[in-house]
């Protein structure tokens, strides 16, 4: 397993690998990742489209440039979720169980200098003259500071407990395990 954007939160490769670049390409990359029970990503942004399955109860704050705004999106298991090159976003893990996530990039591993731009890198870059890195940084900090504050997104709701339960038992219903 390979550190995933922050200690403590682990990926593997299912295809590519994370060195796969421009320079080194792989074609896109599938791995599954996994997030600690109650924890969130670093808010982050990616040089490039990616597409997120989540396999459990998350929430994902993303920041719309447009409306200078954040919208969460809750997202139950199977919820897939596609995200724009250089949209700043947060997963969380709203359950006290790991977090499995089954993430395809456009072309970048976790190595590349593109795949994961946090406030810090996008700042370092702006004090270089890089005007979309500037951008970036506001957004960045904006979705740094209500993630730190919001804790509506984390909890599992009581009606998602209840659907959890109820489709357990169809399963056993069904012949399943």
């Amino acid at each position: 397993m390979l550190r995933f954007i922050d200690n403590g939160q682990y990926t593997r490769y299912l295809i590519g690998s994370a060195a796969t670049s421009d320079e080194n390409p792989a074609n896109a990359t599938y791995k599954l990742g996994f997030v600690r029970p109650h924890s969130a990503f670093t808010p982050h942004a990616h040089g490039a489209e990616h597409f997120v399955l989540s396999m459990g109860y998350a929430s994902c704050g993303l920041y719309d440039h447009e409306h200078e705004t954040i919208a969460h999106v809750r997202l139950i298991p199977g919820s897939l979720l596609h995200i724009p090159a250089l949209m700043p976003h947060s997963f969380n893990n709203r359950a006290d169980s790991p977090l499995p996530l089954v993430i395809a990039n456009t072309g970048m591993g976790i190595d590349h200098d593109d795949y994961a731009i946090t406030a810090e890198i996008a700042e370092e870059r702006a004090r270089g003259g890089d005007e979309a890195a500037a951008r970036l940084v506001t957004a960045l900090r904006q979705l740094e500071a209500e993630m730190a504050v919001d804790r509506v997104h984390i909890e599992v709701s009581l009606r998602e407990r209840l659907a959890l339960l109820l489709r357990r038992l169809a399963g056993i219903l069904e012949g399943g395990a």
